[in-house]
């Protein structure tokens, strides 16, 4: 039996990119943590978490009496006990994010140690290929248009515009915005609108997300991402029954049991759990899974890097219906921390990795010079 043996942290600085918060952004923002998961076979598996490295070092120190010595080839029943061994500190929040690196980082393992990408130890390959949307800020009109001619310019077919200052200033300067991004790209450019309701105090309600809704629907805008803030579960459900447009959500959610009401009340049409957050992807598997018995459409949510990219893409690979996988654009954790860097084709669609586990190569010289080492 192969066991673990040690978990290394290694943490992101230096290029983080700008998340719309009103706090402000610094790259040298400390908000992703890559976790490496060591064995005594000397193989290693990588996973990503979205919260920042203290954290998620003190969260791999509380968890390391049940982690220490487990089997490295048991991903899901391995991860399943550091949930249920950790109750007590909140089932959820920063706890369930390490356990989310963790389970991505066995997955990673076991796939090496079958010699079989992620895809395949999922039960099989439903897709070779997916489309990915490029996930970018909203801003200032003149400052809007460039950015969506580069991303444009740099191969995606689908876009996704997010947070500040949208919702922010007034209604006629939110139409301003998606009037401009539709002039910019066009009609044959798909454009997702995501208002960022999870944002601390966001001060917007029902009516105000369902004559944005009406708004969105006029420039063919195909989903309102996070339209309400993320506790608001009637209020979701009221607006995806009266939303001209489709409603996603549920990016903040954690642990599957929390996903199921949503699911089962039909409260959104794309949900949209994070495997670096929600519990790794043996979570997002199983909402995944719940949500296409339920008919509601899932989407990954990947504010991310690379890490977090490739499991999404693995994910999206061994499930019968998939949309898109979200990638952060540009991003120098997703684009420099690989050998081989991800490619969108003619179609501006991305070949789904084929090698051992998550089949990606870290670049170790790009590591060590994000985590200051």
């Amino acid at each position: 039996m192969i066991k673990i043996t040690s978990i290394e942290c290694h943490k992101l600085l230096g290029a983080t990119v700008d998340g719309g918060w009103p706090e402000g952004h610094e790259p040298e923002d400390d908000l992703h943590t890559l976790v490496e998961v060591h064995t005594d076979a000397g193989i290693s598996g990588i996973g990503s978490v979205f919260t920042g490295s203290a954290l998620t070092q003190a969260g791999v120190d509380f968890l390391k009496p049940f982690w220490q010595g487990a089997p490295a080839d048991e991903p899901e029943r391995v991860s399943e006990l550091l949930r249920q061994s950790s109750f007590w500190q909140g089932r959820g929040g920063t706890v369930e994010h390490v356990i989310s690196g963790i389970d991505i980082a066995l997955w990673d393992l076991f796939g090496k140690i079958c010699n079989q990408p992620i895809k395949k130890l999922f039960g099989g390959v439903y897709r070779d290929k997916i489309k990915p949307y490029g996930s970018i800020l909203f801003d200032q009109p003149d400052v809007l248009a460039e950015r969506l001619k580069d991303t444009v310019a740099r191969g995606f077919k689908a876009i996704k515009l997010g947070w500040r200052p949208f919702g922010r200033v007034s209604r006629s300067f939110d139409e301003e915005l998606v009037r401009t991004a539709r002039e910019t790209v066009g009609p044959d450019i798909t454009l997702l609108v995501d208002a960022g309701g999870s944002e601390q105090f966001w001060p917007h309600d029902y009516k105000w997300a369902i004559n944005t809704a009406h708004m969105l629907a006029e420039y063919g805008v195909e989903w309102f991402e996070e339209p309400l803030p993320p506790d608001d579960i009637e209020g979701y459900i009221k607006l995806r029954e009266h939303s001209p447009v489709p409603v996603a959500g549920c990016e903040v959610l954690t642990r599957r049991q929390a996903f199921i009401p949503w699911i089962e009340r039909h409260a959104v049409d794309f949900i949209q759990p994070d495997a670096t957050k929600c519990g790794g992807l043996t979570e997002a598997r199983r909402i995944a899974w719940h949500a296409y018995d339920h008919n509601v459409r899932f989407v990954s949510h990947g504010w991310n890097t690379a890490i977090g990219l490739a499991a999404d893409l693995q994910l999206a690979a061994s499930l019968p219906v998939a949309w898109y996988v979200e990638y952060l654009t540009p991003a120098a954790y997703i684009e420099d921390l690989v050998v081989e860097k991800f490619k969108l084709d003619e179609e501006g669609f991305l070949t789904i990795p084929n090698g051992p586990g998550l089949g990606i190569e870290l670049d170790r010289d790009a590591l060590a010079k994000f985590s200051g080492a």
